[in-house]
């Protein structure tokens, strides 16, 4: 039974966290994810999960925690932003190769420098190859979805592979909304018992963890994580049904929005899509086919399925809140112009938007679109574009 509640994205993850009550919680306080482990060590402290909470002296620490806690057999989550989730890097890519599924809240954040608390995407795109599966979340309400479905996501044995849940600071992790969340035990019931293949405590079959990888068997451990990121994508929409029969809410690999007869469009993520969903209306409403496709899954990215969806639009803004200085545009972008790779008539602009929290608005919003209209018109794609700067 749905129960209504107004919660910051933040507390709706560590409500989530609650509800599914893991073994261990490993982590380090940085702006804006600290209120995750803030909120669930007072759960943990009030005696309303039977969870042991991990207080580690840097975030390096926090994942080396989680790796350890989770090798040894406990399911294990976390949470960090930004400048955090740098100093984990070396840990990211050892969780992953260790095929461990741990679930980590991203708060996405600038990454420095000059140091920046307020929200983009450089961290989170920064790590996209990594090896964890990414989920982006526009709202509160799929903050605290995908929370829970990277349970079961990530400990599915077609994947075994940690994931990070993305959504976007002080937007999404600050404000207050309306949300549904479920009953302690349905949830307890959907993610299930953790019950590891392989783990460090398992008096039966020993193994060991970390050991060192020779060229004669490092390609192949390389190769089952790329087979692992390839079925997580059937796993993703599986999970994501059966959630849907338990809530009544649909996720998918993205999001279309007025996208089936659409001339022009939008590809963003996270809270932005909520401002291009407005924007999407009134050009609607102007007689302007203008659409929106917002990803959800990011690695492993749907190449097929947004060529698919995206294959009749003849203009196509992608907009990346980081920028990848691969002087093609951004990450987000040149990910979507692989999977339109040969598609004639279709006009590209990569748009670099929001750095450092740079505030974007609804008129930006259909400045784009204008401006995807103008192009179809001279024929003038493929450009990069930054959106709202002093320039």
């Amino acid at each position: 039974m749905a129960i209504r509640e107004k919660l910051s994205g933040n507390e709706a993850v560590a409500v989530a966290m609650k509800q599914i009550e893991p073994d261990v919680v490993a982590a380090f306080p940085i702006t804006p994810s600290t209120e995750v482990p803030q909120y669930f060590s007072q759960f943990v402290a009030n005696g309303q999960v039977d969870t042991e909470f991990v207080a580690v002296e840097s975030e390096h620490s926090a994942m080396s925690a989680c790796i350890g806690s989770q090798a040894a057999g406990g399911r294990t989550m976390t949470a960090t932003s930004s400048n955090g989730m740098a100093l984990m890097w070396e840990m990211l890519y050892i969780a992953s190769s260790l095929r461990l599924p741990i679930v980590m809240a991203l708060v996405n954040r600038a990454l420095s420098g000059p140091i920046n608390i307020h929200n983009d995407h450089s961290d989170s795109m920064g790590a996209r190859d990594s090896g964890w599966i990414q989920l982006y979340s526009e709202t509160n309400q799929e903050a605290y979805d995908n929370f829970i479905q990277a349970v079961r996501i990530g400990e599915h044995t077609d994947v075994l592979l940690p994931v990070m849940v993305c959504y976007d600071g002080f937007i999404t992790s600050h404000a207050v909304e309306n949300i549904e969340i479920l009953e302690d035990g349905e949830v307890k019931d959907f993610v299930g018992e953790y019950e590891p293949l392989h783990y460090l405590l398992d008096r039966e079959r020993a193994i060991s963890l970390g050991a060192l990888d020779l060229p004669s068997i490092y390609f192949e451990h390389k190769r089952g994580q790329a087979q692992a990121m390839i079925n997580a994508k059937q796993v993703i929409l599986d999970v994501a049904a059966e959630y849907e029969r338990l809530t009544g809410r649909r996720y998918g690999l993205f999001e279309e929005y007025m996208l089936s007869d659409a001339e022009v469009a939008v590809v963003v993520l996270n809270s932005t899509a909520g401002t291009t969903k407005a924007v999407v209306d009134k050009l609607r409403s102007r007689g302007i086919k203008a659409g929106l496709l917002k990803p959800r899954v990011f690695r492993p990215f749907p190449y097929d399925e947004i060529r698919e969806a995206l294959g009749h639009v003849k203009g196509i803004a992608v907009l990346d809140k980081a920028e990848g200085f691969s002087g093609a545009g951004g990450p987000l972008f040149t990910e979507v112009g692989s999977a339109l790779q040969g598609i004639a008539n279709v006009e590209m602009t990569s748009y670099i938007y929001g750095l450092g929290g740079r505030d974007v608005t609804v008129d930006h919003i259909e400045s784009v679109f204008m401006d995807l209209k103008d192009r179809l018109a001279d024929g003038k794609g493929n450009k990069i574009t930054y959106l709202g700067i002093h320039e």
